[in-house]
């Protein structure tokens, strides 16, 4: 159930009728007219652009429009005002049972409240994290996941059909250097002493996996020469390494439900398939690419190369994908990945880059666009950087890294339910700032802690009021007289519940998911607004030991917002407290 929905359809309807009346000509576009909150809330519960849209096409004026709509939509019994504002726009206010049916909605659904059919089991691949296999997680890659992680939820939760998928990075050269790395972890357990050099990684992580090989084979890789171990201890440590990154996305509460090994692409055929498939539409051609753009770099020059004509999908330049030498770039392995991924029948592809991939977004955007004929939009989302404080300053690399702070040191400083929280706190495009004082505090400014207070606090209501005898099951609860619920803190409560299941349309079509965590610290609000000003009128308290029939009216609205705080925190991967410790 949307309610603004509801209302647009009434609208609409009024709108239809004045055409039938020949108040308006036919054949007017109604696709833009929107019913939306206010700026202001004094203007009213719900305002319509319906006027100020369809003046110029109807060529009239636009509030002589709005004051005939306005008038039909006085005549429906949801609607309690109608006024015609400034040039056209039309304030709404709606009837006090409006509001009140939405809590009888919000527990007849449960955890469904504002579960949306909107995706219509459109298959959407979100594919995330997706780290080179070198080490552990780090900051930055904890950002993406819990981005992709909601994201995806969101969207399963709006009616598309999931698939979290990631790109294991194992066909370039850092997983030959990863092996270089853990094979001096292998000398060093032989008892050798090391010197990590070119490049190579010197984080302790790498200790356990020299030692787990050492023991697997013994003496057989020492003093050997490369070619005799490095393929072995590459797929060894590849291994490793995945499974360690496994159990940092577990710690986090992130399950993917497909790792796709990009060495899987290479030697099968995969790659000519998806190059051949642009070839047959015309865009591999032989070229000089031009000079960059600036200065131009000293060991620039101009040589044929195999070039993905990408300017025709909206990129800047052409790609090249097969070098000189006839290598393929790093780019051809990514297309026959997305190429694969339009042949598994997706709809819609997703995926989450850190914001240093910023220049990739268009020649993977025209790459998608070629291959499936514009049929399968993809959509990339940049993930800013994160800055970590503790004490009032920047947090210290990880020792057991070697150079970032790992997603391990942030779980073990604040748990997973904070980290992911607060990783939403801001649009995936803007720099985040994680002080992890600030994180753990008891205040209304930590979004984390209030949500989790408002939740806290019904759940105290709910036990209260059981222990005063009063019975308060879910059944109970859905059959109480809200029609008592009359005062305008108790229906402010109810209005932001209702904005609910607009909330996860609009998030879940523009991919936006820190916008369920900006509507929870807004109900919570609403939610400690109404708990305070019970403090002072007592008439407002929860619960009435002198009158259980009220106190089940009132609790109703509580429990509604805990049914709303539980749906979202699901959604961020967060789990709902019942007490505050």
């Amino acid at each position: 159930m949307n309610l603004f929905t509801d209302i647009r359809a009434l609208v609409i309807d009024s709108l239809a009728a004045m055409q039938a009346e020949g108040a308006l000509p036919e054949g007017l576009d109604f696709a833009n007219v929107a019913v939306e909150p206010p700026r202001d809330a004094a203007h009213g519960d719900m305002a319509t652009n319906a006027a100020m849209v369809l003046a110029k096409p109807a060529k009239a004026k636009p509030r002589e429009i709005a004051e005939a709509l306005a008038g039909r939509l006085a005549d429906d019994d949801r609607i309690e005002i109608a006024e015609v504002a400034g040039p056209g726009f039309i304030n709404l206010r709606l009837a006090p049972a409006v509001w009140q049916g939405v809590i009888d909605l919000v527990l007849a659904d449960g955890a469904g409240f504002g579960r949306s059919a909107m995706g219509r089991g459109e298959k959407v691949n979100v594919e995330y994290v997706s780290a080179n296999p070198t080490g552990p997680l780090h900051v930055g890659h904890t950002r993406g996941a819990v981005f992709g992680d909601a994201l995806a939820s969101l969207l399963d939760y709006a009616g598309y059909d999931v698939t979290r998928e990631y790109y294991i990075n194992d066909g370039g050269a850092q997983v030959d250097v990863l092996a270089r790395s853990v094979y001096l972890r292998y000398l060093e357990a032989h008892g050798e002493s090391v010197a990590f050099e070119d490049g190579t990684y010197p984080g302790e992580y790498l200790i356990t996996v020299g030692e787990a090989l050492a023991a697997e084979v013994g003496t057989a890789y020492v003093d050997q020469p490369e070619d005799v171990w490095l393929a072995e201890v590459r797929a060894y440590a590849t291994d490793k390494m995945m499974g360690l990154i496994r159990d940092d996305l577990k710690a986090l509460g992130v399950e993917m439900d497909v790792f796709f090994s990009e060495k899987s692409l290479y030697g099968t055929g995969r790659i000519e398939a998806a190059i051949e498939a642009l070839r047959a539409r015309g865009l591999i051609y032989v070229g000089v690419l031009e000079p960059p753009k600036g200065k131009t770099p000293e060991d620039w020059e101009p040589r044929e190369q195999t070039l993905f004509k990408s300017t025709e999908h909206g990129d800047d330049v052409d790609r090249p994908i097969m070098k000189s030498d006839g290598a393929w770039t790093y780019f051809a392995p990514d297309i026959a990945y997305h190429y694969d991924k339009i042949e598994r029948g997706f709809d819609q592809l997703i995926d989450v880059f850190g914001a240093d991939h910023g220049g990739y977004v268009k020649r993977m955007k025209a790459a998608v666009a070629a291959l499936s004929d514009a049929r399968v939009p993809l959509d990339i989302k940049l993930t800013q950087l994160v800055k970590l404080y503790k004490n009032g300053e920047p947090f210290k690399m990880s020792k057991r890294a070697g150079t970032f702070v790992t997603l391990r040191d942030v779980v073990e400083q604040v748990g997973p339910d904070v980290t992911r929280f607060v990783m939403l706190t801001r649009k995936n495009d803007a720099p985040l700032d994680f002080d992890f004082d600030k994180v753990l505090e008891q205040s209304r400014d930590n979004p984390v802690f209030y949500v989790q207070y408002a939740h806290a606090r019904v759940c105290s209501v709910l036990r209260k009021a059981a222990e005063a005898g009063i019975a308060v099951d879910d059944l109970t609860l859905a059959a109480a007289d809200l029609s008592r619920l009359d005062h305008e803190a108790e229906l402010s409560v109810a209005k932001k519940l209702a904005e609910w299941p607009r909330l996860v349309e609009i998030a879940a079509r523009t991919h936006e998911p820190h916008r369920v965590a900006f509507y929870l610290y807004e109900l919570a609000s609403e939610f400690h607004a109404l708990w305070n000003r019970g403090n002072d009128t007592p008439a407002l308290r929860f619960v009435q030991e002198d009158d259980p029939a009220l106190s089940q009216s009132k609790i109703a609205l509580a429990r509604a917002v805990a049914v709303v705080i539980s749906a979202g925190l699901g959604i961020l991967g967060v789990t709902p407290v019942q007490e505050m410790r």
